[in-house]
């Protein structure tokens, strides 16, 4: 049994005297309360952005591709910059829900949700640019491989463009999926505690009907571990795709056998960035702070560090081979020594500075758990990233061979605005999801608290693995008869004045809940001893001992009361009994009741 419990030496994953009650109510707060002022102003921040964005792409169609700031050299720019940028942003999601759940990395369950959710919208984000791009986005169905009206008209499966219709639409898909069914435990939980009507209907529809039976969770894990295996290969292929629509062509730069691992790891890079910039605003602005702690933060890091160790390597390689081969045209590409004296000197040193430079530092550990610092090395490294993918389309393309053809490329008030825009949709859906689903997997990080919650490791660390963790609490002693009172089958001693204060914490407080419990015996009824005959609540399937005695003293004695709850007293007995949340609901103590009562 000891197995299952971390070493001490290992920090925990959830701080604070943390309950499995807790935990439901810390991650449904967000859902269930009202947003606060901050958020209101981000939130309007970026709509505003996105409002932008949009007049900007209703600009585009409707007059055309001219009015961005392209030209017969440089036919790709901005928008197949933030094409890739964006893609790549979104990769860390499909590691983090897939690859650490294969490897059954703990503290993956705090930030998965967060970072599926981010990848699903960055693909969004993405999937315009090259929409847009077409000019008439209405024939977008055109990149499609389905009979149409222009008889043997079918899509060129050679070019690496089609390839990535497939390798997206796939991405979101699976992402999609995972991030839906990892979703059901949550909404459930959100479904069981509002209060709302309306609420209540949504979030019901959205659970599917999840119960939280047996059969329930071992769908569930059978489910998880075959998308796992499926997204997987995808953490692989997705940003190799992106990466062939460069190294298939004999454009110089881009013509390189190295280009899909290193777009990988910088994809893995740049997509752990930003969950880190998200979350540490999250946890703030959340309170969630003892559920994404410093440790998490700092595992980050470290996945950070190694991906941009690759892409260092990667980089190192470029500039050496452009460098070793001789060709005059080499030394105008993106990783050079005229990159970094030529017109777009400014661009290749952002790129040098924010990738390679400024991330060294997470290798100081006492920077690599500063939160601030974190931060800010976050925000560079998204910043750095972009200018890589500039680097490598704007900078190969503006010196090709020809030198009559070469140019300079200027982004137009409508290349700023559209990707300003893509940016507000972002967080405008980051936002949204943040107001009305569960940011955190309730559900996973409560199968991690007994192990890695800081409360029981210090119980462990204090009375050692063999020792009972579970809150005792006294059976009701009318229940048990004189037995009850024997030492060693119930208390460690016989009874004595200096027990009288543990027994008082099993105790409904009756005065904290006196409003509580008056609307309760409002709905059920009140109990007459004089009129009526007490029932053996036991009998109801989920009443044990201890909750039969905590009904007793909120004045529950029969199967005709027990059988008059609804909703509302099931919620209210939650929020009394705040021990066994959801139980009388799920277990339909009422319907139970309705049966006993009739076969009495």
């Amino acid at each position: 049994m000891s197995s299952h419990y971390e070493a001490p030496i290992r920090e925990p994953l959830v701080l604070g005297e943390k309950s499995y009650h807790d935990i439901s109510v810390d991650v449904g707060a967000p859902v269930l309360g009202k947003a606060n002022k901050s958020w209101w102003i981000v939130f309007t921040i970026a709509l505003v952005a996105f409002l932008w964005g949009l007049g900007c792409i209703i600009y585009t169609i409707s007059t055309g591709i001219g009015v961005w700031g392209l030209n017969k050299t440089i036919g790709w720019a901005w928008d197949i910059t933030n094409f890739v940028w964006w893609v790549g942003i979104g990769h860390a999601g499909t590691l983090i829900s897939a690859v650490l759940l294969l490897f059954r990395q703990k503290w993956r369950m705090a930030v998965n949700r967060s970072a599926e959710a981010m990848t699903i919208f960055a693909v969004v984000q993405a999937g315009l640019f090259p929409i847009i791009h077409m000019g008439r986005p209405w024939l977008a169905y055109w990149v499609l491989p389905i009979p149409n009206q222009f008889g043997s008209l079918w899509v060129n499966f050679n070019s690496p463009l089609l390839w990535d219709v497939f390798a997206i639409s796939t991405y979101l898909s699976i992402s999609l999926v995972f991030w839906w069914t990892g979703l059901l435990p949550d909404f459930a939980m959100i479904r069981d505690r509002t209060k709302s009507p309306f609420q209540k209907k949504i979030y019901g529809i959205l659970s599917f009907g999840w119960s939280g039976r047996v059969k329930d969770w071992q769908r569930f894990e059978e489910v998880s571990l075959v998308l796992a295996g499926l997204a997987t290969p995808l953490v692989l292929s997705v940003h190799t795709i992106v990466s062939f629509d460069f190294a298939t062509s004999v454009v110089p730069g881009w013509h390189s056998t190295i280009f899909p691992p290193y777009f990988v790891a910088g994809a893995i890079f740049s997509g752990f960035a930003m969950v880190q910039t998200l979350l540490i605003i999250m946890r703030k602005v959340s309170n969630l702070e003892s559920y994404i702690t410093v440790l998490h933060i700092e595992y980050m890091n470290k996945v950070i560090l190694l991906t941009g160790g690759i892409v260092t390597v990667a980089y190192i390689t470029e500039y050496f081979i452009g460098w070793y081969s001789g060709v005059p045209y080499e030394n105008y590409t993106y990783l050079s020594f005229g990159a970094a004296t030529g017109p777009y000197w400014w661009a290749f040193w952002a790129l040098i500075t924010c990738n390679l430079i400024v991330p060294l530092s997470l290798w100081v550990k006492k920077l690599r758990r500063n939160i601030r610092w974190t931060f800010f090395v976050a925000l560079v490294i998204n910043i750095g990233m972009w200018f890589e993918r500039f680097d490598i389309i704007v900078v190969d393309l503006s010196k090709d061979r020809l030198t009559s053809s070469w140019a300079m490329f200027q982004p137009t008030f409508v290349d700023i605005g559209t990707f300003m825009g893509t940016i507000g949709f972002f967080f405008v859906l980051f936002l949204l999801y943040a107001r009305t689903f569960p940011v955190i997997a309730q559900a996973e990080v409560k199968t991690i608290l007994k192990s890695s919650g800081e409360s029981f490791k210090r119980l462990r660390a204090e009375h050692g693995d063999d020792h009972s963790h579970v809150q005792t609490v006294e059976e009701y002693p009318a229940d048990a008869g004189p037995a009850a009172n024997v030492e060693g089958k119930h208390f460690d001693t016989v009874f004595d004045d200096s027990k009288e204060e543990d027994s008082e914490n099993n105790e409904v407080d009756y005065e904290l809940h006196r409003g509580k419990i008056d609307n309760l015996l409002s709905g059920v009824g009140i109990f007459d001893p004089a009129v009526h005959k007490q029932d053996d609540l036991k009998m109801i399937n989920g009443v044990g001992p201890v909750m039969e005695q905590k009904l007793h003293q909120l004045g529950i004695f029969t199967f005709e009361q027990v059988s008059r709850m609804t909703d509302r007293e099931y919620d209210l007995l939650d929020e009394i009994v705040s021990e066994f949340p959801g139980r009388a609901k799920r277990d339909d103590w009422a319907g139970q009741a309705l049966t006993l009562k009739n076969k009495n």
